[in-house]
């Protein structure tokens, strides 16, 4: 007999997932991982027997519920759900994600709406950080309806602002998890190679382009067939991994710390061509990022990679720094990803060490309902 669970499928940014209230979801563990495996159709490349889009974007979950806490209005859990293996990871948030959270509340009844925004106060409860959505509601309604646009998503919405609150340390505690700006990391097979970690909404390993080989402003389907560039990612990203203590064995972050750290290529600003042939000047941005999602390339830059690309950028000795113009600014900064241009920004201060400490992170996405009704699984 089939099982069923009512949910709602968003987009937000340039990801897409299911959305649970938390009571239509098993407790956390074992069994809420084989119920959220079905729900998806995992694991399958093609997930064709669930609501995956056999896509590391769109193979999402929220789970959400409302919050007993005075400055929080709803708990959000992000769950990533592996496509060709039987595993979840729920290490990290998803600022895509994120992005639909607040309209997500709004449609649910879970908060007074006010006009002509409001602002939903979220927990992440994957980092404990809470984030500030301001939505748009005029007339006090919820409309999708708008002329913002962002790079990889087609045609045009109301602009969601997400501020993440002392975002440092969301997942190791620190802002640079092994106490560095930049860490030599010996990669077998490979050599020694400089990185940055950096942990501000999620944590990212940074390396820069030419010192794999590479020139920055690469596309996707480039990367992701040449299996020696993949490899090597990984090889960082699970090395970095071991380094910060997500994983005991580099070898094993692939199945234990799949979706963080998050790899990242970065390279000073320079012309490139974006997947969809549109040419962007070096004059439009401060540096090149390109990210790994699930050990492929992402087809534009996770709005939690750029916020901590912001916090690098920030940061003085860092990889991302040494590659950006001078002119910078750290509350406009503007990558140059597959999809095009992605503009975030930091707030910071000198804390009495006199290194940076990150008060805010900011980003805009846009969201939209696309599906309410019940999921069917066995």
């Amino acid at each position: 007999m089939l099982k069923k669970a009512p949910c709602v499928i968003f987009r937000g940014g340039t990801s897409k997932g299911v959305f649970f209230q938390e009571e239509a979801v098993p407790l956390p563990g074992p069994e809420r991982d084989r119920f959220l495996l079905k729900i998806m159709g995992s694991p399958d490349l093609r997930q064709i027997d669930g609501l995956g889009g056999a896509t590391s974007t769109t193979s999402k979950v929220a789970i959400i519920s409302p919050s007993n806490r005075e400055d929080v209005d709803v708990n959000y859990t992000f769950a990533q759900v592996a496509i060709d293996k039987p595993m979840v990871d729920y290490k990290g948030n998803c600022g895509n994600i994120s992005s639909a959270v607040g309209p997500y509340a709004i449609e649910m009844g879970l908060v007074t709406v006010s006009q002509p925004e409001t602002v939903v106060r979220i927990l992440n409860t994957n980092t404990n950080k809470v984030i500030y959505s301001k939505v748009q509601t005029p007339n006090g309604q919820l409309t999708y309806e708008g002329d913002f646009s962002i790079a990889g998503v087609p045609g045009s919405s109301t602009p969601v602002k997400l501020s993440f609150k002392n975002p440092g340390g969301a997942v190791t505690g620190k802002v640079l998890p092994t106490g560095n700006k930049t860490d030599v990391l010996a990669l077998p097979g490979f050599g020694e190679i400089t990185v940055s970690i950096v942990d501000v909404t999620n944590p990212l390993v940074f390396v820069r382009a030419e010192e794999i080989g590479l020139e920055g402003c690469e596309l996707p389907d480039e990367l992701d067939s040449s299996e020696k560039t993949l490899a090597l990612l990984e090889t960082i990203r699970g090395v970095a991994a071991q380094k910060i203590g997500l994983v005991e064995d580099w070898k094993e972050a692939a199945f234990k710390s799949p979706a963080v750290p998050k790899m990242t290529i970065v390279e000073r600003a320079k012309d490139y061509t974006t997947v969809n042939g549109e040419i962007i000047s070096e004059r439009e941005i401060d540096l090149l990022g390109r990210m790994m999602s699930m050990q492929k390339t992402h087809k534009t830059y996770a709005l939690t990679g750029a916020l901590c690309t912001a916090a690098a950028a920030a940061i003085p000795g860092t990889v991302v720094n040494a590659v950006l113009k001078k002119s910078f600014n750290p509350e406009n900064l503007r990558i140059g990803h597959p999809g095009g241009l992605m503009p975030v920004g930091v707030e910071t201060s000198i804390d009495a060490q006199g290194e940076v400490d990150i008060l805010w992170a900011w980003g805009y996405r846009t969201a939209r309902l696309l599906m309410k009704g019940i999921a069917y699984y066995q």
